[in-house]
Parts: structure tokens; sequence; C-alpha cells
């Protein structure tokens, strides 16, 4: 059976879109901006996030979920990349988590699986990390926002449309 597993993908899916729409909008230039106070950039964000899910969630059940080949310093490295390279780069780590999640079952959650050396259920560390996923895509979203400005296309329900979406709602956001 897989009703919960099911439903976190489902979400995981949601905050894989977002962060996707997010970037869409972006060109190479603001793909690459750090924020005023030594803020990441969205592309520094896509490496960590892409690094961080392609550690967790190659070999899940079997190995750390900090594998010793990841940089996690050189995620958040300034790069020069173009959009393609970022894109690239978000869905190698999205699809290493979509591939282990489909091979899930609900009976996995109360299983073990380590990371960075601790035990922690299967279930606790999908949780954790939707948590860290869900945080950093916020940050890419508000970043996008913020460089388009005016010209930001909404990902939900855009200011002052509200009742207009209630009336005739078209998909879950």
């Amino acid at each position: 059976m897989r009703t919960v597993i099911s439903s976190i993908e489902s979400e995981y899916r949601r905050y894989h879109r977002l962060g996707e729409e997010s970037v869409r909008q972006l060109d190479a230039e603001a793909l690459v901006l750090r924020p005023p106070g030594d803020g990441n950039s969205v592309a520094a964000l896509v490496w960590h996030i892409a690094g961080n899910l392609r550690s967790r969630f190659t070999d899940f059940l079997t190995t750390d979920g900090e594998k010793p080949w990841r940089d996690r310093e050189s995620e958040f490295a300034a790069r020069a990349v173009s959009p393609a390279e970022v894109r690239a780069k978000w869905e190698d780590g999205w699809g290493v988590l979509f591939r282990t999640l489909g091979t899930l079952s609900d009976a996995d959650l109360a299983r073990t699986v380590v990371i960075r050396g601790q035990s922690v259920s299967v279930l606790e560390a999908l949780h954790r990390s939707m948590a860290h996923a869900s945080y950093h895509v916020g940050q890419i979203v508000f970043l996008a926002r913020s460089l388009r400005g005016d010209r930001w296309e909404w990902l939900s329900i855009p200011p002052g449309k509200s009742d207009e979406y209630n009336r005739n709602p078209r998909e879950k956001v």
C-alpha cells in the first residue's frame, strides 16, 4: 500500500513545481545574483537542494544519507551557470528523490535509515527532507519574485483574485 508515501510524494512534487516555475522566470544573470548580506543566489540554492537530495536518496535504505562524495560546502559557491545548467541540476536532484520514492511502500515507513550517523525512521527522514526542501524552495520563490518585480508570474492565487478563484477553483495550490 502507498497511501502515505503517495501523499508525501505529492507534496514533494508541489515544491518541485514551485521551484521549477520560479527558476523558469529568471535569466542567467538573475540566477547567479547574490542578495545583500551574503545571501545565497538561486543557483546556489538549486545546487544545495540537488546535492542534498542526491546524497540523501541515493541508496536511501542501505547507506548513510550523507555520502562521502558530497561536497556540501561547494554547493554554496558562486558560479557562472546557464539557465539550462540550473534546470539540469534541479532535475538531477529531484529525479533521484522521485525514483527512490517510487520504490517505497507505506510498510517502509517504520524502517530505519541513517543520516550523518544518526538512526531515524524512514518517516522521520522523509519529513525532515521535505521540511528542508520546502524551506529552500521558499527562498527560491522569494528571491525570484523579488528579482522579477511586476513581471512576476504568480504561482498561486494572485493578490486580489481570491474571490474569483473561489468561484471557479482550477487547481489545488
